[in-house]
């Protein structure tokens, strides 16, 4: 059972205590603003649908809005509302309450195995705004985290990647398929308000 109300989410996020990667002042850093909102059915988080972009290896994917740090940035909380106002123009201070931060999220490349730690903030909405998608987001969708954490929604998938094939877990909500980084911080999310 999922925590379903704003009140129980904001006191497990004080009780959780987030791993920080050790090395993450030394590689680039990422932050994304994980945001819930309160219906009759419990708690959903906003995802973003990538645009589709030629190119992009990642175009077409559901994510969190957020991006890379940028030098005008004084943390990676500040990069995180940054990019949530660039990406769906959501004025997190004007419209949320932040709640906490997950754990940071490694993530790694071929070329580099320590390329960049990403940051999860957690925020709450109490009325969403009209949003304002930039051309780097194709939709908004709100994710029941009741749907995440009931396992049977859980599938897999197969994953190529040059010559490897990985079988890795996802979900499929509403024909769009939540896998990756995304799913881990999700995952994460559900058992922190288990």
């Amino acid at each position: 059972m999922v925590v379903k109300t704003f009140q129980q989410a904001r006191h497990q996020l004080t009780l959780f205590k987030p791993k920080k990667k050790w090395y993450r002042r030394w590689v680039k850093r990422s932050a994304i603003a994980l945001i819930l909102r309160q219906t009759e059915a419990g708690l959903e988080a906003l995802m973003i649908k990538r645009a589709d972009r030629e190119g992009d290896p990642w175009s077409g994917h559901m994510a969190f809005p957020g991006g890379r740090g940028d030098p005008a940035d004084n943390n990676n909380l500040q990069t995180a509302r940054r990019e949530t106002w660039e990406e769906i123009g959501l004025d997190t201070d004007q419209y949320t309450t932040y709640l906490g931060r997950l754990s940071d999220v490694a993530t790694f490349s071929l070329i580099n195995p320590l390329h960049m730690v990403i940051t999860p903030y957690v925020f709450m909405v109490e009325q969403v705004p009209e949003l304002n998608l930039n051309h780097e987001v194709a939709e908004v969708v709100w994710i029941p985290l009741s749907f995440i954490a009931n396992k049977d929604n859980r599938q897999s998938m197969q994953w190529q990647f040059r010559n490897r094939v990985r079988n890795l877990p996802c979900y499929f909500f509403q024909q769009r398929r939540i896998w990756g980084l995304s799913l881990m911080m999700l995952d994460e999310l559900v058992g922190v308000f288990r």
